[in-house]
């Protein structure tokens, strides 16, 4: 094998993770300094967790996008694409969107249950208990803790392969920016910079798109690259695949690949708390449009890079521009994530590599900053608060979750530094990650679907789904591989076996543990009682009247209102969820699958053509809406500041004006507020 060295120089590398994470971390500084000024966005315990529960549908998709779009959602998916040709970007993108889907049925039902919440642990506390409520925080935790290992391991071995920076440094490395824009911004910064980050994304996975297929020296059309991929076809034809071809959804592998994918994103959006977080940040009528609009914007983002960045791969892997030419990429690499940066280099350089680097750097900080938020409520809402300090002020609150955001980063830091002197790579813990956390996803969800689950249900079906899928991975990996290492445990067909379990053992555990012991009769009151933190004293320190934070004030007629739009929303997400659901996974894909087709190459072309329609449509919806959404705040916003550097102070406004503009994007109240306001004021 050629090794040239990295494409990049060591310096680059320290430069984008500690330069980039810098300057993130002061714009976020700067942020949060405007939005207390001029919006009365004190850092509350309610602010720092929850974004006063006013974020509009245009940022909450944003933020979907962003947290969902792991290095995994790059990496991975461009490595079954190298693997499985075609079918593989497809199954990754239809297979992790539906989740994205189906979770807008969940996120509408928790804001109407338990409008106060900031966990879901604390829903489950509150219909079960604290047994129940111990079980499932084990869950959510161990999600996180897969989630950044994936991100950590992913991330380190790109910036490891692009610069030479050590794995172990950048392993340290990458959480130090987040960790700074997180503690100051709280979840608000992980909206803001998610949508900062999804448009740098999306600019770079275009420009590798039209490289590929339009501008490229050695590529630059769709029709070159099909037949490329069929003189790959000749040399290698992939097992399982119809005809051999790189250019059939008829996979074997792939669909094996396929129902891991679906069964392990299950766990990681059902039982991640960072998704929750975001559901319970966003305002009520936002809820379901925002996480919508993010799951079909998000499909896009795997389909087209590895699409673009797998194939391409595969058709430049014979031409010397390879990193690895003459050989192919070993087996490992692959499953490190290592094809997209070496399809980069071949196709840009040391641009590539670059863009590469801040792809992957984009990809790694967003996701990690959602499960750093995460972990910190849970921490402060469901352990400290809960069991620890139950009359906590909002002083301690906000330090309790300052120090687990700390906390947790060098946890993880140090965990990932572990997993790759072991050698367990991103590949292995995407995989893994089903069989682990699959098991609660069932009961979590019918926690807030059904009043009919008793607590033995909820309580012992995660612990014994989890116990069978593990007993069903590692007994399918010593009958098949003779012996337990990290590459018989890492095959498929174990993999298959035990996130299969974990998902579908809880449809047996439930029904008989509910019916044979007792159905229960739950009527929803203890979720309703959840009450917010107490933050008096913050806003006191801060000099400002705690009813003008967004969020804070409240209104009697409010709730009626509210749940009435919850309930219409309840509705369509279910109708939204069924046929999505339906087209994402059997209307477009399965007849492909059944027929064996292998595609022509005005299909191929075809093909491409629609992904890149796909991901502009994805561009105005997470990129340009939500400045189109924000634009009347942007506007007061830059007002108040002008005036302000003028000499003419910060403006004055009271909480309903505020609350006004942010249900409605209207600036001016109503003649009822404005009587209020009035009456208020004085």
């Amino acid at each position: 094998m050629v090794s040239a060295g990295p494409p990049l120089s060591q310096g680059t590398g320290y430069g984008v993770i500690i330069g980039l994470g810098f300057a993130f971390a002061f714009g976020m500084i700067l942020t949060t300094f405007v939005l207390k000024r001029y919006n009365y966005e004190v850092q509350t315990s309610e602010m720092f967790s929850t974004a006063g529960r006013t974020v509009k549908s245009g940022l909450v998709a944003s933020a979907v996008v962003s947290s969902w779009t792991w290095a995994a959602t790059l990496l991975q998916s461009s490595g079954v694409a190298y693997n499985y040709g075609v079918s593989g970007p497809f199954w990754y993108a239809s297979g992790a969107t539906v989740q994205i889907i189906l979770f807008a049925t969940l996120a509408i039902e928790l804001k109407r249950r338990a409008p106060n919440a900031h966990t879901f642990l604390e829903v489950i506390r509150a219909r079960y208990g604290a047994i129940t409520h111990t079980v499932f925080m084990v869950f959510g935790l161990m999600t996180n803790i897969l989630v950044t290992a994936m991100l950590l391991t992913g991330g380190s071995a790109v910036v490891t392969s692009l610069t030479g920076v050590p794995t172990a440094a950048a392993c340290f490395l990458l959480p130090v920016g987040v960790v700074l824009y997180t503690m100051f911004g709280g979840i608000k910064a992980t909206f803001l910079t998610d949508y900062a980050h999804t448009v740098v994304i999306l600019i770079i996975i275009l420009t590798f798109a039209f490289t590929t297929y339009a501008t490229s020296d050695v590529l630059g059309s769709p029709s070159k690259v099909y037949d490329l991929l069929q003189q790959a076809a000749a040399r290698h034809p992939v097992e399982g695949n119809a005809e051999g071809s790189y250019l059939t959804m008829r996979s074997k592998e792939g669909a094996i690949f396929f129902v891991i994918n679906i069964v392990g994103n299950f766990g990681t959006v059902f039982c991640d708390n960072g998704y929750y977080n975001k559901a319970i940040a966003a305002s009520p009528v936002h809820a379901l449009p925002g996480y919508i609009m993010g799951g079909l914007s998000w499909f896009a983002i795997p389909w087209l890079c590895a699409t673009t960045m797998g194939l391409a791969a595969l058709a430049l892997e014979n031409n010397p521009v390879f990193p690895t030419y003459p050989d192919r990429m070993p087996h490992a690499d692959v499953s490190a994530g290592l094809v997209l940066p070496n399809a980069a280099v071949a196709l840009l350089g040391k641009g590539g590599a670059a863009g590469t680097l801040l792809l992957i750097f984009m990809a790694v900080t967003s996701a990690m900053s959602a499960e750093l938020i995460a972990v910190s409520s849970i921490f402060t809402y469901d352990f400290y608060q809960t069991y620890i300090n139950p009359k906590a002020t909002g002083k301690q609150l906000i330090y309790m979750s300052h120090s687990c955001v700390v906390g947790f980063a060098i946890v993880m830091a140090s965990f990932s530094t572990a997993l790759y002197y072991i050698g367990i790579s991103m590949g292995y813990l995407y995989l893994l990650m089903g069989v682990i956390i699959s098991s609660a996803v069932l009961p979590a969800s019918l926690t807030l679907l059904w009043s009919r689950q008793n607590w033995y249900a909820a309580t012992l079906s995660p612990p014994l789904g989890l116990v069978c899928s593990l007993i069903a991975w590692l007994v399918t990996a010593k009958k098949e591989g003779g012996v337990l290492t990290v590459d018989t445990t890492g095959a498929n067909n174990p993999m298959l076996a035990g996130n299969v379990v974990a998902l579908l053992s809880p449809m047996i555990f439930i029904p008989v543990l509910t019916y044979a012991l007792g159905k229960d009769s739950y009527d929803w009151l203890s979720m309703r009682a959840i009450r917010k933190g107490d933050d008096t004293d913050l806003a006191a320190a801060a000099n400002v009247d705690l009813e003008l934070v967004p969020g804070e004030s409240h209104r009697d007629d409010d709730d009626a209102v509210e749940q009435a739009k919850l309930k219409k929303s309840s509705r369509i997400a279910r109708i939204m969820t069924v046929t999505m659901t339906l087209a994402l996974l059997i209307l477009w894909p399965m007849p492909m699958y059944g027929s064996g087709y292998v595609f022509s190459k005005k299909f191929f072309t075809g093909w491409v053509v629609v992904g890149i329609l796909w991901i502009f449509c994805s561009s105005f919806a997470v990129g340009l809406y939500p400045l189109w959404e924000g634009r009347h705040t942007m506007a007061r916003t830059f007002k108040a500041i002008v005036k302000d550097l003028k000499g003419q102070g910060p403006p004055r406004r009271t909480s309903l004006v505020g609350q006004a503009e942010e249900s409605s994007g209207d600036v001016t109240p109503t003649e009822t507020e404005t009587e209020k306001i009035v009456a208020k004021v004085g």
